[in-house]
């Protein structure tokens, strides 16, 4: 197999154990909050205050990141390093945050000083590993292949948690009788499995590294600035990028899985079903995209993902008002989800080739390529939006009143942990609390879910289509200039 080949294989599978702790931790931390803690509207906000100021400081430091990497000489090259130290010290970090006692205010100290560690630990190999995309190809049908097959495994690992974890932590699937318990059981085998699955990247992979034999840049807040300020395209694609990973966050960061549980029952099973066929569209897509961004102009895929997406949440938004809790509206509403995802998804694949190919653009203005720097935009703005995200969770959490029900439900989980009561008495009680969930409530919910994304994705298309300007034609002509610069 030449070096080639091993890249195509090997650099995505990498990603699956990334995912899959990214996935525990930035999907389900605030799930787990809520179903193993009872929590003051003081302490819900407190957590909510440390969720976004860590996203911030994280998304601040990714640049910060970037231009460290790209001093970074070794011969192991200059993303390598990063990647394993990441790795490692960010299994350790989510393995500590799901397997803990404490409780109050205690617990929510000790959360913040492991979120601002697992902000740390985590940009420095999300960083590196996205960083090695520019190095790996300049052609730009290879670079679509790359990032497409890595976005495709991604979301395999992703995917993969999103399923299991609801399935083994809610209901009477639950690993060892209880929430708590099997949090802290799935985040140890997801913290081995992690550091296992970058091995095929660390020892699989060749990059491009001849940019190593120029002198180390100096690590500066001016390099960092001039070098996103003096691209304009850059800019634009960042806004635009933004704006769509707002709304994309929502519904896996914990209002669908309230919502499905408040609608439907509190059963790992149904929210876990909701995922895995909301997203199974996303990998045919993932496998489809270098065939597809072949044949089709990017412009029009914008326009049609996005129409594609509106469609779904608007099948979520008709089935949630008009329909009865029967699991036919389960199905409309998890097909929905499917259409919403893979047009989000798709414009998620778009957007960060967009980026990428932004890489040529600097080196044509400024002679430099930056490539760590302007692939960290990707990883802080997704940090960024995040932040965003958490903040309308939260607000739609405290409108509609959430805690009232999860603190109940966590009340219980506790009791049962300790012997106080039967695992049956225990779900009997759980169904109770369910139920008197009033229609408004979840009605809130649903709106949060599929309004909100929908109008951010919508602005985010009309900003890509009328500002961005390096097209597959522009593109070429780009490395065409920089090559004959270079003659």
């Amino acid at each position: 197999m030449n070096q080639e080949k091993k890249n195509m294989l090997f650099y995505p599978l990498g990603t699956v154990g990334r995912d899959m702790i990214y996935s525990l931790f930035t999907n389900y931390i605030m799930l787990y909050i809520l179903y193993t803690r009872n929590l003051t509207p003081a302490q819900l906000t407190a957590v909510t205050a440390i969720m976004v100021a860590a996203r911030v400081f994280d998304a601040l430091n990714d640049p910060i990141m970037g231009n460290i990497i790209e001093r970074t000489r070794s011969k192991w090259g200059k993303f390598k390093p990063w990647l394993l130290a990441g790795i490692l010290s960010t299994s350790v970090v989510v393995y500590l945050a799901f397997n803990t006692d404490l409780t109050g205010w205690n617990f929510i100290v000790f959360f913040g000083v492991i979120y601002f560690m697992y902000s740390i630990t985590y940009t420095m190999h999300d960083i590196s590993y996205w960083g090695m995309v520019p190095a790996l190809s300049k052609d730009a049908d290879k670079r679509n292949a790359f990032t497409a097959r890595a976005t495709l495994f991604a979301g395999i690992g992703g995917t993969l948690a999103s399923v299991l974890i609801p399935v083994f932590t809610a209901g009477e699937f639950a690993l060892g009788g209880t929430t708590k318990i099997a949090y802290g059981r799935i985040a140890l085998i997801i913290c081995i499995l992690t550091p296992l699955f970058i091995l095929f990247t660390l020892f699989g992979v060749r990059e491009n590294r001849d940019d190593m034999a120029k002198e180390a840049p100096k690590v500066s807040f001016k390099k960092i600035i001039t070098t996103i300020g003096g691209n304009d395209q850059l800019l634009w694609i960042c806004l635009i990028f933004l704006l769509q990973q707002i709304g994309n966050g929502i519904v896996l960061g914990g209002v669908g899985a309230n919502y499905i549980y408040f609608e439907f029952g509190y059963e790992g099973g149904l929210y876990g079903t909701f995922q895995t066929i909301g997203m199974a569209a996303t990998a045919v897509l993932m496998v489809l995209y270098p065939t597809l961004s072949k044949k089709l102009h990017r412009q029009r895929m914008v326009f049609m993902m996005g129409t594609v997406a509106t469609i779904g949440y608007l099948m979520q938004i008709c089935a949630g008002f008009f329909m009865p809790a029967t699991m036919v509206k389960f199905w409309v509403l998890t097909g929905g989800f499917m259409l919403a995802n893979l047009g989000q998804y798709g414009l998620y694949l778009i957007m960060m080739i967009s980026i990428i190919n932004t890489v040529e653009y600097n080196e044509l203005k400024h002679g430099t390529r930056d490539e760590a720097i302007i692939t960290s935009m990707r990883p802080f703005l997704t940090k960024m939006a995040s932040s965003f995200t958490v903040i309308i969770t939260t607000v739609s959490y405290l409108v509609c009143k959430v805690t009232q029900y999860t603190n109940a439900i966590s009340d219980l989980e506790t009791s049962a942990e300790k012997g106080e009561i039967t695992a049956e008495a225990k779900a009997a009680a759980i169904d109770e609390v369910i139920k008197s969930v009033s229609g408004g409530q979840k009605n809130g919910l649903l709106l949060a879910m599929t309004l909100v994304p929908c109008c951010f994705m919508l602005i985010s298309v009309i900003l890509y289509r009328r500002f961005y300007k390096i097209d597959e034609k522009r593109y070429v002509e780009i490395c065409e200039e920089i090559k004959a610069k270079a003659n």
